[in-house]
């Protein structure tokens, strides 16, 4: 009983696939059209008329912790370019190996999720992953000692994904990688810049580097060491880490070819609004064309610059950025923006109805309708049995009363002031309507 149960425990990855693509879960793909094809297997293949898989293959949370049979793997994978196993019991680099060897064509191969941890992986067994351009290692936890040996015999890696690993440091290797285009590094526990310093030469050709996620305190290093370090870096993302200090956004500009930022969910930006916090930091980036994935546009630009002058302007001289006395020199000084009081505005006016008069306060974004129905207890009248007139102060003697007819116009429309009047007459009632009623 004991020993059945284990042996239904492991899984390979040709039991899955014999599963998952047997010939009779697809009765019409003979010839085409479902992106399998059956062939004619090997002989001595236990499993006859067996398919050919499609290019992109996902064998994600199946229990796989064995290859199985080589000749097998041989014959399924044939034609696969992208290989998604996560989420599976992997934990011998052998037999991953055995899949990867045995599948020529393979590019992209997803590991994450499998128990990785401290299981070695000699060179000669790293070699079978020479092909494959695009390394997906995330949450296995995977040693840096594997991450190097891995890079160091791949000599095609461009993309290379060590998310959630617990790394608090980076074991500097003593070989680059100069294939290595794209590092994504998320939700670790990166702190210091000195760690993330060594990506610098160990991927000399590194184009983009997402740190988001971790704490990281600051950015360091000169603008010198910085060109040096990471001559081609394009896109960085530094996403809720946490950065606190306008000279780390400053340093940014160091990167000689930084194109592309992302920098939301940081300390630094959290008393700033949404606006202030994009126009405060694409002031400060000339050189970067999009910031938190938007473009910037060129009138965006000279508004965001011409906001940091008047941001810095009446500040201290020793908290004025060396940015500032640039843009000044760009724009001159300029005069402060006139305050615009959009706070709802009101008018005390004299309402009179019949021999009544009371002083009623009204708020001027409201409509003749809303005034209708703040009366209507007042006056004793449904909204839609009374008329209303309006009388300036100044200008009554004048012009007469003028009727409040359009139910949706805005009061402040009319030039409402405080000390005119609002007449109220019942509708069914008709009068003449003069000054002295």
């Amino acid at each position: 009983m004991d020993s059945s149960s284990d042996e239904e425990e492991v899984r390979t990855f040709v039991q899955v696939i014999s599963e998952k693509y047997n010939p009779e879960n697809f009765p019409y793909c003979r010839g085409q059209g479902m992106g399998v094809v059956v062939l004619p297997s090997p002989p001595g293949s236990p499993v006859k008329d067996r398919l050919n898989l499609p290019s992109v293959l996902v064998l994600n949370d199946c229990g796989i912790s064995k290859a199985g049979d080589r000749l097998e793997v041989a014959t399924f994978c044939a034609h696969v370019v992208e290989l998604d196993l996560s989420y599976n019991q992997l934990n011998d680099w052998g037999e991953i190996g055995t899949i990867v060897s045995n599948t020529p064509h393979l590019e992209f191969l997803n590991l994450s999720m499998n128990p990785l941890s401290g299981v070695g992986l000699e060179p000669s067994l790293a070699q079978v992953f020479s092909r494959v351009r695009r390394l997906v290692l995330i949450n296995t936890q995977v040693t840096w000692d594997n991450v190097h040996t891995l890079t160091q015999n791949t000599p095609e890696k461009k993309e290379l994904f060590l998310c959630l690993n617990n790394y608090n440091t980076v074991l500097e290797s003593q070989a680059p990688c100069p294939s290595l285009r794209r590092l994504q590094i998320t939700d670790n526990q990166l702190q210091e810049w000195a760690e993330v310093r060594k990506f610098g030469s160990m991927y000399p050709c590194l184009d983009t580097l997402v740190l988001a996620n971790n704490n990281l305190n600051s950015v360091e290093d000169t603008q010198a060491t910085l060109q040096y370090l990471f001559p081609n870096l394009r896109s960085i993302n530094l996403n809720n880490s946490g950065l606190c200090k306008w000279e780390d956004i400053e340093r940014l500009n160091f990167f000689p070819k930084l194109e592309e930022v992302k920098a939301m969910g940081i300390p630094l930006l959290q008393p700033y609004t949404h606006q202030e916090r994009r126009s405060l930091i694409v002031a400060q980036l000339p050189s970067v064309s999009v910031l938190n994935g938007s473009a910037i546009a060129d009138g965006e630009r000279e508004d965001a610059e011409r906001f940091f002058i008047r941001h810095y302007q009446n500040c201290p001289a020793e908290e004025i950025p060396q940015r500032y006395h640039i843009l000044v020199s760009k724009y001159g000084y300029l005069a402060p923006l006139a305050e615009v009081d959009l706070s709802p505005r009101s008018a005390l006016v004299d309402v009179r109805w019949g021999e009544r008069v009371e002083t009623v306060s009204l708020r001027l974004e409201h409509t003749v309708g809303d005034l209708k129905k703040q009366l209507k207890a007042l006056v004793q009248l449904p909204a839609n049995g009374m008329r209303l007139f309006y009388i300036a102060r100044d200008l009554g003697s004048i012009v007469g009363p003028e009727e409040l007819k359009s139910g949706c116009r805005a009061l402040h429309s009319y030039s409402i002031r405080d000390g005119d009047e609002i007449l109220v007459v019942p509708r069914d009632r008709r009068r003449c309507i003069s000054l002295d009623s």
